[in-house]
């Protein structure tokens, strides 16, 4: 995602690339949340499992404390429970950004084809605008030298009728 947003248009990648950075500190404070839950829990469970050693008789631990103490394991279980659902929306989201890339890279290689072929077409058109030139201007001094021929010939018949003629 963050490649992605770097590559966006400026005013669009500010906004993107705040959202991401605001996205990674809440994952990473649900993370060190999550730890600190973690080493509580075990941590709970051994200075219980010391307490419990340690008092002679089971009937004198509080409802009070077993009240925060199901309290505490609850409010752990629901942390840990947003903290895989968070990871699960980040795994989604970087396969959504991944199927992303992959299409924007394939329509890249489809224009950068078409550019090609639009650049061989355009030299086959500039070569074929030459040849159609040539091909004008050879006609048209045909043209000329035809005519040239034509009017010497009729000259030629005119002076030849005319010395016929006159004899």
């Amino acid at each position: 995602m963050d490649l992605e947003a770097r590559s966006l248009q400026p005013n669009v990648k500010a906004v993107l690339l705040a959202k991401l950075r605001e996205y990674k500190s809440d994952l990473n404070n649900l993370k060190s949340e999550h730890k600190r839950l973690a080493s509580s829990n075990s941590n709970q469970s051994t200075r219980d499992d010391l307490l419990e050693s340690g008092m002679a008789d089971a009937m004198s631990v509080s409802a009070n404390q077993r009240g925060r103490l199901m309290m505490s394991t609850e409010r752990l279980n629901e942390s840990s429970d947003r903290i895989k659902e968070s990871r699960r929306t980040m795994l989604e989201t970087e396969e959504l950004g991944v199927s992303i890339l992959q299409d924007l890279h394939q329509q890249r290689q489809s224009l950068l084809h078409a550019n090609d072929t639009l650049h061989g077409v355009d030299d086959n058109i500039s070569k074929s605008k030459k040849i159609l030139t040539n091909m004008s201007r050879r006609m048209s001094r045909n043209k000329w030298i035809i005519s040239s021929i034509i009017v010497v010939l009729v000259v030629a018949i005119a002076l030849i009728l005319y010395f016929k003629l006159s004899k």
